[in-house]
């Protein structure tokens, strides 16, 4: 099992950045499959993924800007799926790579539907996991005003615990997959502080967000999604509060007429760190 981290320099309007990422297996591999997490997540979401699937595909786990080891954004109203998108045109072009596979969680996912709608996209498969093209604007609202709460802990103990609790919709997981999800994305501050490991910043565009825009924002997604034209699977937390059962049989009628994987006593969103999630993946990027 072969694993780096390395790092990409992109560009927004306000000025260059550095995007983390991490490579596993063999870099010669054409087979690529970029794997993307969510909101206030990072790439070491998906160690597990990626260890099962490397030796089949090169897999590529990048830290969005804002996130992780990457750097913060300058000014922090591009922290958006644009700027995210272009940042991924940068990343497939460092890895020369013809075409992709694309694994999307959450925020990871509307970056998949945006990319892939794009003429001439490198994407072969994609794959959504508990997201559509659905911006509901209380949920937006209620989002913005979590990322943006600055949060401190005494201890890692008592973070780990506060990550666990606000996390029971990933499901059931054993004490050792909550200890590794709490510790990807808590680091400690100068101050000997436990902190969340992204931008607080990253709260301010959701927080200008109006109904009006959420309703535009919605419809655009739309229209990117009916543009999409490869295999695309849609695997939803059957207890979803982002996405419902509605909007996801909505997804199998038109576009790219996505197939639909359930799974049971999940919420928002499948971690794919279990043998039956991981094993959906690998037979839909393998077949």
């Amino acid at each position: 099992m072969q694993v780096t981290r390395k790092f990409v320099q992109c560009i927004s309007p306000s000025g260059l950045h550095k995007m983390a990422y991490k490579e596993w297996g063999d870099p010669a591999n054409p087979r690529v499959l970029i794997a993307m997490h969510g909101i206030t997540r990072v790439s070491d979401d998906f160690d597990v993924l990626a260890a099962a699937l490397c030796n089949e595909f090169r897999v590529i786990c990048p830290d969005v800007v804002g996130r992780g080891q990457s750097d913060h954004l300058l000014d922090p109203q591009y922290y958006q799926i644009p700027q995210y998108v272009s940042d991924m045109v940068t990343l497939v072009a460092r890895l020369n790579a013809e075409s992709v596979d694309w694994f999307g969680t959450s925020m990871g996912g509307l970056i998949g539907i945006i990319y892939a709608s794009l003429p001439n996209n490198p994407i072969r498969k994609l794959l959504l996991n508990d997201v559509g093209p659905v911006l509901n604007y209380d949920a937006l609202i209620r989002i913005s005003d979590y990322l943006g709460q600055d949060v401190r802990f005494a201890s890692f103990d008592e973070g780990a615990a506060y990550i666990r609790e606000i996390s029971q919709t990933f499901g059931p997981h054993t004490d050792a997959q909550w200890d590794k999800l709490a510790r990807d994305v808590l680091i400690q501050n100068p101050q000997g502080q436990w902190v969340r490991h992204y931008d607080l910043n990253i709260a301010l565009p959701l927080k200008a967000t109006t109904p009006e825009s959420a309703a535009a924002g919605q419809a655009l997604l739309w229209a990117a999604y009916d543009a999409i034209r490869c295999p695309t699977l849609l695997v939803r937390g059957a207890e979803s509060d982002l996405i419902s059962a509605e909007s996801a049989l909505a997804m199998t009628q038109r576009g790219p007429r996505a197939e639909l994987i359930e799974f049971p006593g999940i919420g928002h969103a499948p971690t794919f760190v279990h043998a039956d999630q991981i094993a959906v993946a690998r037979n839909f990027f393998s077949s």
